[in-house]
């Protein structure tokens, strides 16, 4: 019979992680033993994915408040500190921004309008319009952001961010000072050193600074990039994809696991005979059109991954060849020349006007969105995905 399923994408369910719980050995049992309870075989080509939160876990990847605070003092001085561009969060930043806050006297937070860098919105853009306010190069205190736009509150979360961030910071003994403004040289008029909390533009961003007279620049990755009195540490990342714990811990982001992807797929060829690819994947890398939130904010979708997920996808527009090469034929006619084709595509289609429109984005950014949107971020209860046929296409 003709098959008639293409990619299949499981939510597949383990036990609670611990730290220095065998990640690897969780993770094979739980897939294989899905595949045996709900009657599925493993292919070669399938792609294991496991949430980095339970990497982190397994990792005991966490750290405090203190340890946060005491690096903070050691590299921007401790006393007034700009804090320039963080997202609105309070699983995301709120609790690194305790421990920033203890390590400083005064800081003079710069937070970018209308929205955040994911697109948290402080106020929309058409209030911008209505007041005349110009965000490329207005500079607004505390005081002109509320005679011009009052108290806003998140569209989701009911929060006001603003008053929010102002009392984290006072109730850590510290000083604060806020303004508005999308410029990153801004903040050197009221501090040289400056911790930037942007993710995706924070090279830019401390290039800029550096340019125009900051004395000491630091990005959230520069914070805790090596362990602060046995507390958790990322080399290559800091404190950025780091989630909240508790009211004064935070999860970082996993360290180091290109090794446990190897050992997955080593695993999983001894009990199963097949090819498998594996990845550790966080946030998806998509927006919602409504809420206008970029979910990616992890400094990465895919902290590891094994060989077989680099590159990008190497597809043909169906639509395209139906409606353009192949639009006198029709039926099984239609078909057959469709598949002809296929089979008979070049190694590396980038340019050709038949693969136009077939997402071109890395495969690790495609199949860790897909898996983001499966495993969820609540009660799910499915932290790993099994995600089948991805490389299949209309010939297999």
């Amino acid at each position: 019979m003709e098959r008639k399923v293409g990619t299949i994408s499981r939510g597949v369910r383990c036990p609670i992680i611990r730290e220095g719980d065998d990640l690897a050995s969780i993770v094979v049992d739980s897939v294989l033993e899905a595949a045996e309870s709900e009657g599925f075989e493993m292919r070669d080509k399938d792609v294991v994915a496991i949430t980095e939160s339970i990497v982190a876990r397994s990792q005991g990847n966490y750290a405090s408040v203190d340890a946060i605070a005491e690096d903070v003092k050691a590299k921007l001085g401790g006393e007034t500190i700009g804090v320039i561009f963080p997202i609105l969060s309070r699983n995301r930043f709120a609790i690194c921004l305790r421990g920033i806050a203890k390590g400083a006297k005064k800081i003079v937070l710069m937070l970018s309008y209308p929205s955040d860098e994911v697109g948290n919105h402080l106020i929309s853009v058409d209030a911008l319009d209505e007041a005349g306010v110009n965000p490329y190069s207005d500079v607004l205190s505390l005081e002109k952001y509320r005679e011009l736009f009052g108290e806003n509150k998140h569209e989701f979360t009911g929060v006001d961010y603003v008053e929010y961030y102002q009392n984290l910071i006072k109730e850590e003994g510290c000083d604060v000072e806020v303004i508005f403004a999308n410029s990153a040289k801004m903040i050197l008029n009221y501090t040289k050193n400056v911790l930037t909390c942007d993710i995706h533009t924070r090279a830019r961003t401390k290039r800029i600074l550096k340019e125009n007279g900051a004395e000491r620049v630091c990005g959230l990755d520069d914070i805790l990039t090596t362990s602060i009195n046995g507390n958790g540490y990322n080399s290559a990342y800091g404190l950025l994809g780091s989630n909240k714990s508790t009211e004064d811990t935070v999860k970082l982001f996993p360290r180091e696991c290109r090794d446990l992807v190897f050992d997955i797929q080593k695993k999983l060829k001894e009990r199963c005979g097949k090819d498998v690819e594996v990845m550790v994947y966080g946030d998806g890398a998509f927006k919602d059109p409504v809420g206008k939130i970029w979910e990616l904010a992890d400094p990465c979708v895919s902290p590891a991954y094994t060989d077989g997920l680099e590159g990008t996808p190497n597809e043909l527009k169906l639509k395209y060849l139906a409606d353009n090469d192949f639009k006198d034929l029709s039926g099984e006619e239609l078909q057959n020349a469709i598949e002809a084709k296929i089979k008979e595509k070049d190694g590396n289609l980038k340019g050709d006007m038949a693969s136009q429109g077939t997402t071109p984005r890395r495969l690790t950014d495609l199949i860790g969105s897909l898996c983001d949107l499966t495993s969820g971020s609540g009660d799910k209860g499915t932290p790993i995905v099994l995600v089948q046929g991805y490389f299949d296409n209309f010939t297999n």
